[in-house]
């Protein structure tokens, strides 16, 4: 018998059950699981987050993590699975999904479950739980360093530099907040929420490149380096983060040099592996990531629905 409990506010003991089993899970599958807001939220849970937990016979054999939005209380509330190796192909998921779905601090609200690695049988999982696909993200990978002949050519009086903490932030903002007003990770973010990143121990400012066309930053290409992971990720790997341009200068190709910049810098920070994630329908984006060597690793989705 699968016993089930919503455990809100979120104290350490279930912050390390969900932890342990997002790491069994993330061995089993050979990639995560739960993203980094999920282990941030874990680490310091924030009002209204919540734990719930699957047990047989008093073990804790699965638990889903509910996270508000972090910039806007109007975005869905995210979901996301982790359960034991052990006891997949058990009803745990729907178990916990349908606990969450009963939950009366989520009533009328809006839910993304959030599945890394998803495929067909995910799919039917979340249509039987009332769950319609929303988005769709690509993680793609290339080898580094870049061959030779891709370089970045940047337009003329671009000047390329490093994040600066205490002195970039506003204008960073700025063109961030611009540059994703449609996407629902990145849009309204504040300067509490960049804080928290800047706070993050994998961050860099010598990997937070920022091209200024005079007093005006046009864009931006915020890198990260993972440790090595073995046996999952035996070397270091870099991603890029985020990047963005300002709406005022596109068409500049600025994206390219950003990318092409981005990956350059990782390389120099010893990774041998670039990595990105990008939105399934961005075309543009897809495409460029195409042209430059990106192949499709995994692709992640996130389901939708609201609870009456």
């Amino acid at each position: 018998m699968i016993d089930v409990s919503v455990r809100r506010p979120v104290a350490p003991a279930d912050a390390a059950i969900v932890q342990r089993l997002a790491d069994a899970a993330a061995g089993a599958a050979g990639h995560p699981v739960v993203g980094d807001s999920v282990r941030r939220d874990l680490a310091a849970p924030t009002p209204g987050s919540a734990v719930v937990v699957a047990a047989i016979d008093g073990d804790a054999v699965g638990a889903l993590h509910v996270a508000p939005p972090e910039n806007d209380d109007d975005d869905p509330i995210a979901m996301a699975v982790a359960v034991d190796p052990g006891h997949l192909d058990e009803g745990i998921e729907r178990a916990l999904v349908d606990a969450a779905l009963h939950d009366p601090a989520l009533r009328g609200r809006s839910l993304l479950l959030w599945v890394f690695g998803a495929d067909s049988s995910t799919d039917r999982f979340a249509a039987a739980a009332g769950f319609t696909l929303d988005r769709e993200l690509h993680q793609m990978r290339v080898p580094l360093p870049l061959p030779a002949a891709v370089d970045a050519a940047w337009p003329a009086g671009v000047e390329v530099r490093p994040f600066r903490p205490g002195i970039d932030e506003a204008a960073w903002l700025t063109v961030n907040n611009r540059s994703f007003v449609d996407d629902p990770d990145q849009r309204g973010w504040t300067l509490e929420t960049l804080r928290r990143r800047e706070a993050e121990p994998w961050f860099d400012p010598a990997g937070f490149l920022l091209a200024w066309l005079g007093d005006a930053l046009t864009g931006f290409c915020w890198t990260k380096v993972h440790p090595p992971a073995p046996p999952r990720e035996p070397e270091a790997l870099g991603e890029i983060y985020v990047i963005g341009v300002d709406p005022d200068h596109k068409r500049l190709g600025l994206g390219r040099a950003l990318v092409v910049d981005g990956l350059a810098s990782l390389h120099e920070h010893g990774a041998t592996c670039g990595m990105l994630f990008v939105d399934a329908a961005n075309a543009k984006a897809v495409t460029l990531y195409d042209e430059l060597g990106f192949t499709i690793s995994r692709t992640d989705r996130a389901y939708a629905r609201d609870v009456p």
